[in-house]
């Protein structure tokens, strides 16, 4: 039967994924149509980048309604294109069907990179264009975070393609739109190592730092220090009101160093056990790999090839811990990972229900407003559940 085929059948897969894709193009341009859009951030963005367009350079002197420019120069410019483009911000409806473009390309990345990867039944994509927050953070919000999300999935299947050199770029650029890229970094740096050595990765990082650099030579020039300050903000407290995680911890609590330094720690810790312990296991064990990558600085870390399985499994996992120990995470964050979640979930060994459920209980959660003690508590642990549940597979 040809519906059992589309569904299982690996050959069959492409042609499910340009369905799901132009019936997600579809179901965008309904939710345009029929559903009102919500001014959060895009005034601020426009403001901003007027600030900008008027010679502003000085990071702690462009605000906005909503607050301080807190992301990196490439953030700048995409929206210095959007103004130019929508009429100083004022043509939201051509704003929403850009970014409606952006999200059914986050959906055909996606596609790829599951496609890429293998080992998921071709039926896992009709549960992507399922999430309504994701639906709302691209089309009904307009968040600058769906921007480094769709960079770093190019970035993604760059690296499954073995074009590490564009995939290093695509990085980057990524990058200096979101500094929350940083979280796939660990997986990177792996991903490198093991396949090119030593060497070649200290050199692609320094290219991203370069890159970095380049972008921001105008607001470096100007006072660097307000800059980095601002833009990468590693010491960056949310308001308590907000925040979708943790809501069952006390405010005091939540916003004490002590619990920033205890989660920094948690998060580092799980990296650690990642590394050690999985990450490199086909190599012969991370000491292994450090060994080989000591001795031949130039050559290839590791014994086993990197697949795109990896590729993806390593980088969404490195992901998701990062999520899992973030101090706060508000609504806009669900883009990081929304499209991550179901391929996470298979690589796990749970049954398939139990999957389905882990699945359905993240959406839940990401769709309570404001979040709730039991909303926070259900998302913790079916994050944590996934991340054990990789761990395990692995």
């Amino acid at each position: 039967m040809f519906l059992v085929r589309l569904l299982t059948n690996p050959k069959y897969f492409w042609i499910l994924a340009v369905c799901v894709i132009l019936g997600d193009a579809i179901l965008s341009e309904l939710i345009i149509r029929f559903i009102a859009y919500t001014e959060i951030d895009w005034e601020t963005y426009m403001i901003q980048v007027q600030l900008y367009l008027k010679g502003e350079r000085d990071y702690s002197k462009i605000s906005g309604p909503t607050g301080p420019l807190v992301y990196p120069a490439g953030h700048v410019y995409i929206f210095r294109f959007l103004h130019d483009i929508t009429d100083s911000g004022k043509d939201i409806r051509f704003a929403q069907h850009l970014y409606a473009l952006l999200y059914v390309g986050s959906v055909a990345l996606t596609c790829a990179i599951y496609g890429k990867a293998g080992n998921t039944p071709n039926w896992l994509l009709l549960i992507l264009p399922l999430s309504k927050r994701l639906h709302s953070l691209y089309m009904l919000r307009l968040f600058n975070d769906c921007w480094s999300v769709v960079a770093v999935q190019a970035a993604i299947l760059a690296f499954q393609n073995e074009m590490d050199d564009i995939g290093t770029v695509l990085f980057s650029v990524a990058l200096s739109v979101k500094m929350s890229i940083l979280l796939y970094l660990p997986a990177l740096l792996v991903i490198l190592v093991k396949r090119h050595g030593i060497v070649y990765t200290f050199r692609k990082i320094s290219n991203i730092i370069g890159m970095q650099a380049m972008l921001a030579y105008p607001f470096l020039q100007k006072d660097w220090r307000a800059y980095v300050n601002y833009a990468f903000d590693f010491s960056r407290v949310f308001l308590y009101q907000w925040t979708v995680n943790w809501r069952m911890i006390p405010e005091d609590i939540f916003l004490s160093k002590g619990w920033a330094r205890g989660l920094l720690i948690g998060h580092l810790s799980v990296l650690v056990i990642f590394g050690l312990s999985r990450w490199c296991k086909k190599d012969g064990g991370v000491w292994a790999v450090l060994n080989r990558a000591i001795r031949r600085p130039t050559l290839p870390a590791g014994i086993a090839p990197v697949t795109p399985n990896d590729v993806a499994t390593f980088m969404f996992t490195s992901n998701l811990i990062g999520l899992v120990f973030a101090r706060s995470l508000h609504y806009q964050f669900y883009s990081w990972y929304a499209q991550q979640v179901p391929f996470l979930v298979w690589r796990t060994k749970y049954p398939v229900f139990l999957r389905l459920l882990l699945v359905g209980t993240i959406e839940y959660a990401w769709n309570i407003y404001p979040s709730t003690t039991i909303s926070s508590s259900a998302l913790l642990g079916t994050n944590i559940l996934v991340i054990a549940g990789v761990w395990f597979a692995t």
